[in-house]
């Protein structure tokens, strides 16, 4: 089986039913032409036989008398007088001793003439013999030769016009191969550009247009149903990996980011602060009473609370600050930029006094709760993400055992080295 390599290009569709059909059209006006002529080769030999018999009995009349008399003047006189006028090329009279009486040649030269007497001695009868009959007896005899020249003529004329049924048809069959490309091959060709997108780009939000065949518009109509189910399933797959990937960065209960998403969102804030000379602070937060309030009122009041802390919470932030659960009854706010230590230090203020606000549950329950708040800051802190969490949990057990409900700023060897030096 014969292959195509990877550096040979296949032929296009549209290439190949272009030169099948320009085939097809040229072989049957080819064949078409050449039978013609043939039949009319055919039929002008018949014809051409029997006029060249005709001449020969004319003659026969009128050199009759002549050869009776052996009047070789007037034998030649009446022979050129029929020959000349007809398609003669050569025409002799014998007499009954077999001599030569008259004769009449056309005289004629050159690849014209040649081609005629070829066309004579291929087609015609060479040559025609006729008595030449006095009172029932033979008194000598004829012999003819025909011109080629009405052959030619319609083997020339003919020829010219296979040539210019080929050109029409060969003009007829480009015209037409147009025509099916824009039927055949051009519907097959969106139907190929639109299965590459979704191959290539997975975009399966285009669709084929409609043909006007009635196969390839079923073909495209299929085509398109197919789409529809691949796009619905990719929106379903899209929809569950964004849930998935949601439910695995995110905390079920609050909708908060977890540990894991803020550890990461973290690393890359402390690198891009590091790269552009920048400040942050990390505030690590854990209720105050929360153990109370799962011994007084439930896991399910105690879920509450921890909701509606997250709420509280996200309500003081800025638009760029992120929030996150820890676990339990732990969270972390990372405030980036910071463009100075009072803001953060405003910030866990007012997440402090938005706890001052009493819970009202759903069963009716009334519970006041408070935060203790941890504060590092990036650089004086630390320079690594568990350095600043710890030193931010540190300071948050600080307040714990200070005052509750309160924030508290880390105290690091770090940090201590940095007011000194501002000092």
């Amino acid at each position: 089986m014969i292959g195509f390599g990877k550096g040979r290009e296949r032929p296009t569709l549209r290439a190949v039913l272009g030169r099948r059909h320009l085939s097809v059209a040229l072989l049957a006006v080819g064949l078409a032409g050449v039978s013609l002529t043939l039949l009319g080769v055919l039929a002008l030999r018949v014809y051409a036989n029997h006029n060249l018999h005709l001449i020969a009995r004319s003659i026969n009349y009128t050199v009759e008398a002549a050869v009776v008399f052996n009047d070789a003047g007037a034998a030649n006189e009446a022979l050129a007088l029929i020959a000349a006028a007809e398609e003669v090329a050569d025409a002799k009279v014998f007499d009954d001793n077999g001599e030569l009486l008259a004769r009449w040649q056309r005289s004629e030269s050159g690849l014209l003439a040649q081609a005629e007497q070829l066309i004579v001695r291929s087609l015609l009868e060479e040559p025609i013999i006729l008595p030449v009959l006095h009172q029932g007896q033979q008194v000598g005899r004829i012999e003819l030769v025909g011109q080629g020249g009405s052959l030619v003529r319609f083997l020339l004329s003919g020829l010219a016009g296979i040539l210019l049924c080929t050109a029409l048809s060969a003009f007829s069959a480009l015209y037409l191969s147009r025509r099916m490309f824009g039927d055949i091959v051009g519907p097959l060709r969106s139907l190929a550009n639109v299965a590459h997108a979704a191959r290539r780009e997975r975009s399966f939000d285009r669709r084929v247009p409609p043909a006007q065949i009635a196969e390839l518009n079923e073909l495209g109509n299929d085509f398109n149903a197919l789409l529809d189910e691949l796009e619905s399933w990719q929106s379903h797959l899209q929809s569950e990996n964004e849930s998935l990937a949601h439910q695995a960065s995110h905390d079920s209960l609050t909708g908060l980011p977890n540990r894991a998403f803020f550890e990461g969102r973290l690393s890359r804030t402390l690198r891009n602060a590091e790269k552009h000379q920048e400040h942050l602070a990390l505030l690590f937060l854990d209720s105050d009473n929360f153990k109370e309030v799962n011994d007084s009122f439930g896991h399910a009041a105690g879920d509450e609370v921890l909701i509606s802390v997250a709420t509280r919470v996200r309500a003081q932030l800025r638009e760029n600050d992120l929030v996150a659960r820890l676990g339990g009854d732990e969270f972390a706010v990372l405030l980036a930029p910071l463009h100075k230590r009072d803001d953060a230090l405003r910030i866990a203020e007012k997440i402090a006094a938005s706890m001052k606000l009493p819970i009202r549950l759903g069963e009716g329950q009334i519970i006041v709760t408070s935060l203790s708040i941890g504060i590092a800051y990036f650089p004086d802190d630390g320079l690594t993400p568990s350095d600043l969490l710890n030193a931010a949990d540190a300071a948050m057990y600080q307040a714990k055992r200070n005052l509750r409900g309160q924030g508290q700023m880390a105290e690091t060897e770090r940090s201590a080295q940095h007011v000194k030096n501002r000092s």
